[in-house]
């Protein structure tokens, strides 16, 4: 097991080492997806998450064993860079990555478990949200603020930030589910819009960041806007038409 455990967490590595080996056995199940699984567990004084990545294809497993790395090792690393740069995302505390001679089997991603009110996602559910508009206008910036440190969340979709209210009024966003990433010298405006793009097709929830986005970046509202609605319409278009195919495939129900 090829291991790399963060300089803050190394007293406690036996620790950390238990809680991957026992992970199959031991910890509270958190997310049980079709590609990976979550669990927490405790770790001294705190609560970690432990994201376990499904074993890789036939010829992922080569990709990853020596042309790539792993999802676990980039979770790890990219959070370390976010941190770096002033950008919030749990703190990363190891990974571990199961190889053999020739492949990459499981591999596990560690970071501190946050307890924080809701996600993108349920802000896009629930319109009448406590503060709705101040948290959509202040998650923008958010944004705008990756965008301006050449940041491309390529994951950039509603459930991968949570948000924590830390004052009145006030929030910060949190950045998961990071082995996605690409990081810029300087991004486009077209760049930037598509990557706020994926994020949701609801027009009333496009027109507010449209308008915040537009006031920081010094373009106008209509330019953003209108930039902003193709890219969603493309993406939604996309998710509905790979979604129609999998049904005639039989590969989902409804």
């Amino acid at each position: 097991m090829n291991k790399v455990i963060h300089p803050e967490f190394l007293h406690q590595s036996e620790e950390i080492n238990r809680i991957i080996e026992n992970f199959d056995t031991q910890g509270r199940l958190f997310v049980d997806g079709k590609r990976n699984k979550i669990k927490l567990f405790g770790l001294g004084t705190i609560t970690v998450n432990v994201k376990s990545f499904k074993i890789p294809n036939i010829v992922n497993k080569l990709v990853y064993r020596f042309f790539r790395k792993s999802k676990a090792r980039r979770s790890y690393e990219f959070a370390n860079l976010l941190l770096e740069k002033g950008i919030g995302t749990p703190q990363p505390i190891a990974y571990f990555e199961h190889r053999t001679l020739l492949s990459l089997q499981d591999s596990y991603y560690m970071s501190e478990q946050l307890v924080t009110e809701l996600t993108f996602r349920q802000l896009i559910e629930i319109p009448d949200y406590p503060e709705h508009e101040i948290i959509l206008r202040q998650f923008t910036r958010f944004t705008y603020e990756l965008h301006e440190k050449g940041i491309e969340f390529l994951d950039h979709t509603p459930g991968n930030t949570l948000i924590k209210k830390v004052g009145e009024g006030q929030y910060a966003f949190f950045l998961v589910d990071l082995n996605r990433m690409n990081f810029h010298r300087k991004m486009s405006f077209e760049e930037r819009v598509v990557n706020m793009a994926k994020l949701t097709p609801e027009i009333h929830l496009v027109e507010v960041m449209s308008d915040e986005y537009a006031k920081l970046y010094g373009k106008t509202y209509n330019e953003v806007l209108s930039l902003m609605i193709k890219h969603t319409q493309y993406f939604s278009n996309r998710f509905h038409r790979k979604r129609a195919l999998k049904r005639k495939l039989g590969l989902r129900k409804n």
